[in-house]
């Protein structure tokens, strides 16, 4: 197979499988082998690009021209490769994770679950390859819509409501987006995503700089989880937990934060984001996110309410990390990509397990329940400790590149905004730790065992991984490699 249309068919793949998934309705072994298939050939497809991605090389094929300059593009570049791996190797998981919970969940319209499912992986695909800002834009759309039939799933009003909160913020965003885009064309005459930036040649003024940066930072900000743009996100937990693991883990917010660092890093520059002191408003957003998002998770009973204001703080981990226009910083803002997608997802497939095996979704409900699932809450400890922070989890390793970035640019508040943060993870997740394994639980645990093998074993697995990506962070797929190449390609572009 030529290497140029291997992105277009990744993308293509799920959306293929799409049709199968509804015509096997009344089959579900069926309905799920063609989701766990589709996965399996699109996972298989990016990681044919890793070679060519580890090198440098680009891998680019034009769909068409819909005005000059301004083709709708698929381009396989290191970081588009870097963020479908992620992707496309964790949809795996939470596929049979997903077969699992919706079963021992008793949930309704699964189909239609699990063809959304489908869309959703095909449109991260497309954002991960997307060769323009055009590109980046419809599949970012199209993420957004398919991604709301799983917000409703339970169709109440609660989930309704969610619903309705979603739409209205990411669509507006979108809005804010395309204004970006248009005026970005207007000035630049390319939408392309070019490491180092496309504003190079051109004199902005001070007013026109701040306007279209706030216009892209409304753009993929609201997905990217940045205060006030949010709240959404913990309304969003409605929804089945392996959608809150998607939304949290793998798609909507990581396009958000990949999103961050295109627009940072491929669109404006380094170069443009200093001058005008932009990254200076980013740094300040992504702080006051990482510490007021932080502080509100320790008021939040709900589990994974409680999850949803982690992952508020840590993908502001990533956004602050861009802003410190240092190379070790962006190397460590990529690589909490992948560390932060491993644990999270963890968490939130810990929490599903307990819902469906114990129905509890409490925190404070959960004493004891590590006598009757030590599986589960060994891997809610090992996700635990490293959204913490702590070695040997591969949160560490991210965190320290974040940390040591910061030093590299002689700015020692983001230092100590991460460690704060870091203290805080500690606060909120380690009760949980201590609540589960040293308080002894009521009359209710007896006769319950661990939850389904096809929970328990992804959720395991994913932090397994969290470990053995700590302690090798090149391990597999070149994580660290990958970061590097696309820090280095930023600032100095050829």
């Amino acid at each position: 197979m030529e290497l140029t249309y291997i992105p277009l068919f990744a993308v293509l793949v799920s959306l293929a499988a799409v049709p199968f998934i509804l015509l096997s309705s009344k089959k579900p072994n069926l309905r799920e082998f063609w989701t766990i298939l589709a996965g399996v050939i699109k996972f298989l497809l990016v990681l044919t690009l890793l070679p060519s991605a580890l090198q440098g090389n680009v891998i680019e094929l034009q769909l068409l021209e819909i005005a000059p300059d301004l083709p709708l593009v698929l381009r396989a570049d290191t970081f588009g490769v870097f963020f479908a791996l992620i992707a496309s190797s964790l949809w795996i998981f939470t596929s049979f994770y997903s077969i699992g919970y919706m079963r021992g969940h008793h949930e309704k319209k699964q189909t239609r679950y699990f063809a959304s499912f489908a869309v959703c992986l095909s449109s991260t695909i497309g954002i991960a390859f997307s060769g323009n800002l055009i590109t980046f834009i419809i599949f970012y759309e199209m993420l957004t819509l398919a991604t709301y039939p799983l917000v409703i799933h339970s169709e109440n009003k609660k989930a309704i409501a969610a619903g309705r909160k979603y739409l209205t913020y990411t669509l507006t965003a979108g809005l804010l987006l395309i204004a970006a885009a248009g005026i970005t064309y207007y000035l630049t005459g390319t939408l392309e995503f070019r490491p180092g930036g496309i504003f190079g040649d051109v004199e902005l003024s001070q007013p026109m700089a701040i306007t279209i940066f706030l216009l892209f930072l409304g753009g993929v900000g609201v997905k990217a989880g940045i205060m006030p743009l949010h709240s959404w996100l913990p309304s969003a937990m409605a929804a089945p937990t392996p959608v809150s693991a998607l939304l949290h883990a793998v798609a909507v917010v990581k396009s958000g934060v990949f999103g961050v660092i295109r627009v940072v890093g491929f669109i404006l520059g380094p170069d443009v984001m200093a001058e005008f002191g932009l990254n200076d408003i980013l740094m300040v957003m992504a702080g006051i996110t990482i510490i007021v998002a932080s502080l509100l998770a320790f008021a939040q009973d709900n589990l994974k309410r409680r999850l949803a204001y982690s992952t508020v703080g840590h993908l502001s981990y990533i956004v602050l990390g861009a802003a410190l226009l240092t190379e070790t910083g962006l190397i460590g803002s990529i690589m909490h990509i992948s560390t932060h997608a491993t644990m999270k997802i963890t968490l939130f497939f810990c929490a599903g397990a307990i819902m469906v095996n114990l129905h509890k979704s409490n925190i404070s409900s959960l004493n004891g329940i590590a006598k009757v699932m030590p599986w589960t809450m060994a891997a809610f400890t090992i996700g635990s400790m490293g959204l913490a922070g702590l070695p040997p989890v591969n949160g560490f390793v991210s965190k320290w590149f974040l940390a040591t970035g910061a030093l590299e640019g002689g700015m020692f508040i983001p230092v100590t905004v991460y460690v704060i943060s870091g203290l805080l993870n500690v606060g909120y997740f380690f009760p949980i730790i201590h609540r589960a394994y040293f308080k002894k639980g009521g009359e209710e645990l007896e006769g319950h065992t661990e939850a389904s093998p096809f929970m328990v074993v992804p959720l395991f697995t994913t932090a397994i991984l969290s470990i053995l990506f700590g302690v090798y962070p090149d391990l597999f797929f070149n994580f660290f490699d990958m970061a590097t190449t696309v820090a280095s390609s930023i600032f100095n572009p050829m």
